[in-house]
């Protein structure tokens, strides 16, 4: 009987144990499970994303063309001699300015003088024998009204006359001839401007049968600038009724050329377009325009290359968008809007012509529409964002 009693009691003793066990179990589990819902990061909750946008305002924008040019003289003269001889004399200096009319050769005038003045003498003579027959003429008429000379004496007096006129008039057009033939000895400047180096030195045959090129006289007070333009050019011109190279009246505004300097400045002058060609170049695609441009301290030098920069268009109340807000894919361009509710909008534009940093936006967006300018790329339509103001973008050059 004690054996039983011992038995029950271990018995209880085992179950008790083995609740408490399970209970430790239990309560270890739960401190487990509460520990790591405690300790387990909290779920942030999504914010917005903050975008820069920027107002869409209207403004006049210029719209601006650059090109390769080149600068060539407003006349440019070859100074050639016109007679053969020897060159005697040179009357400047090499590089300077000079006047028209003024001398800068002498070419040997010996041979042309001595011809001259046989000129002069044969017309002396022609003279002589035309008053000759006028004073014979004169005399055989009242003989011949008197039947005192026979009408061959009166025809043959006439002709005498007309002959003797004739040759003198032959031999006054001889004398013309041989002076300015001989004034063609002093060569002469045309125009006014600045002279080249010699090309002939002194005592060198020169003339037709020798070296006619004397030297060259450049007037550079004004240039011109040649640029070629393209037919897509040409083209948008047409469509915005701008006719390059011609003055329009009813425009406000010209199309003015600025160029740069060999150290990159720009030239302070502006010139105005004045010719542009009625045909284009199918071997480049390409037609030719002309600019004139003053100038005053011979800054310009007639055949160097330049970067010409030519105002093609005024576009008036136009909307212009910053280049970094524009998204160009395959498809099209696309600017993404805000609305009010602070919600974007993917929308498709149409772009025109770049203007400095900033696009001309032809459909698309409406003035006081809010765009974004930084931050679209992590951007989907429909999404909600923290709209803040940018900086306004800086189109002061093509304003």
């Amino acid at each position: 009987m004690k054996a039983s009693l011992h038995q029950s009691k271990a018995s209880v003793f085992k179950s008790r144990k083995t609740r408490l066990i399970a209970v430790s179990l239990i309560i270890l589990a739960a401190a487990g499970i509460g520990l790591w819902l405690f300790l387990k990061p909290k779920a942030e909750v999504s914010r917005p994303p903050i975008v820069a946008v920027e107002p869409v305002g209207t403004s006049d924008v210029n719209i601006y063309g650059e090109y390769a040019g080149r600068i060539r003289a407003q006349q440019f003269v070859e100074v050639r001699a016109r007679v053969e001889g020897y060159l005697e004399k040179m009357f400047f200096e090499e590089g300077t300015h000079i006047d028209k009319g003024q001398t800068l050769f002498i070419i040997d005038q010996k041979v042309y003088k001595a011809r001259a003045e046989k000129a002069r003498a044969q017309l002396l003579k022609a003279r002589a024998n035309s008053q000759k027959a006028e004073r014979d003429l004169a005399r055989i008429r009242p003989l011949y009204e008197q039947n005192a000379a026979s009408q061959l004496d009166l025809d043959n007096a006439e002709a005498a006359y007309e002959s003797a006129k004739a040759e003198e008039s032959v031999a006054a057009a001889d004398l013309t001839q041989a002076e300015l033939t001989l004034s063609y000895t002093r060569v002469t400047s045309p125009i006014s401007g600045y002279v080249s180096e010699r090309s002939a030195d002194i005592g060198t045959l020169v003339g037709p049968g020798g070296k006619s090129l004397l030297a060259t006289v450049v007037k550079s007070d004004s240039v011109l600038v040649d640029f070629s333009m393209t037919a897509l050019d040409y083209l948008n011109s047409k469509n915005r009724n701008v006719n390059i190279g011609q003055r329009d009246t009813n425009r406000e505004w010209e199309p003015f050329v600025t160029v740069t300097l060999a150290d990159g400045s720009v030239y302070p002058h502006r010139g105005l377009v004045d010719f542009a060609s009625p045909q284009v170049d199918p071997a480049t695609g390409t037609f030719s325009v002309r600019a004139e441009m003053p100038n005053p301290d011979h800054v310009l030098l007639p055949g160097e290359f330049t970067r010409v920069r030519v105002l093609k268009d005024v576009r008036t109340d136009a909307i212009s968008v910053p280049a970094k807000a524009v998204e160009i894919e395959r498809g099209g361009a696309y600017i993404y809007v805000v609305r009010p509710d602070s919600v974007v909008e993917r929308r498709f534009v149409e772009t025109g012509p770049e203007a400095g940093n900033n696009i001309i936006i032809e459909r698309g967006v409406a003035a006081g529409e809010n765009i974004v300018t930084e931050g679209f790329h992590k951007l989907r339509h429909g999404m909600k964002v923290l709209p803040q103001a940018s900086a306004p973008s800086d189109s002061t050059a093509t304003r």
